[in-house]
């Protein structure tokens, strides 16, 4: 598939145990199944790019008049969660990828890590110990442990400088985890198990696209043989000379 993302839910987490019988926490996704609404043309928009839309059930009173049009023009299904995701290779331009084609959990099949997008849960109003980590004051009677203390601004600079650390509103926000190992895909399913924590609550819309900057495999990591240390081996060389 030439488009690089998926859009999905968030179902839950659970458990998975590895061959080593090592337990490994691990999030279910529903990706997809996604259409095709859009195309995005160097030529048109300055940029090459795909706009998708998760194929769920949506009422009509949900839509706008101008969301409505967009999609009879094209005689697609109605969809709710829409984003916008990079062609691979610029493929857009030869007529690989089309307005009303589908995108399916299948585009993973091979990936070994992905990058998830959401937003985060919203905690409200928090201090500075919830929001900012803060180690807080005497936990004593006669002192409250957790407020901030001073911030440091007197006669001079009579100020408080803007990015200082304070209380506020907490979480809600647009967060991406990067490089989640892909442990299972459920094709019949549109389902995606990634190895960790994603972000969001349950039912919470995401985004998934194919890791950006996938790490390294060291050396003996996959199972092939054990990790090389140069330092012995050179030492080795040496006796063997």
């Amino acid at each position: 598939m030439p488009v690089n993302g998926i859009l999905g839910k968030k179902i839950g987490m659970t458990q998975l145990f590895d061959d080593k019988g090592d337990v490994r926490p691990v999030t279910v996704l529903q990706a997809g199944p996604c259409v095709v609404t859009q195309l995005k043309t160097a030529l048109a928009d300055g940029y090459d790019a795909a706009q998708i839309g998760l194929v769920e059930f949506v009422k009509d009173s949900r839509l706008t008049k101008a969301m409505k049009g967009h999609f009879e023009k094209n005689n697609l299904p109605p969809v709710k969660f829409i984003k916008e995701v990079a062609v691979v290779d610029g493929e857009g331009e030869d007529g690989s990828v089309k307005v009303g084609d589908k995108v399916l959990v299948d585009l993973f099949e091979g990936a070994k890590f992905v990058d998830v997008s959401g937003t985060s849960k919203g905690r409200g109003f928090a201090g500075v110990v919830k929001r900012h980590k803060f180690g807080g004051g005497p936990a004593a009677h006669g002192h409250m442990f957790q407020v901030q203390g001073s911030i440091g601004a007197s006669s001079y600079p009579s100020r408080v400088f803007p990015g200082t650390r304070m209380s506020g509103h907490m979480g809600d926000v647009a967060k991406t985890v990067r490089n989640l190992r892909v442990l299972g895909i459920d094709r019949e399913e549109n389902l995606l198990v990634v190895e960790g924590a994603v972000p969001g609550a349950k039912n919470g819309y995401l985004m998934i696209t194919k890791a950006k900057k996938p790490p390294r495999e060291r050396r003996g990591f996959s199972g092939e043989g054990a990790a090389i240390n140069p330092l012995k081996a050179s030492k080795r060389a040496a006796k063997g000379k």
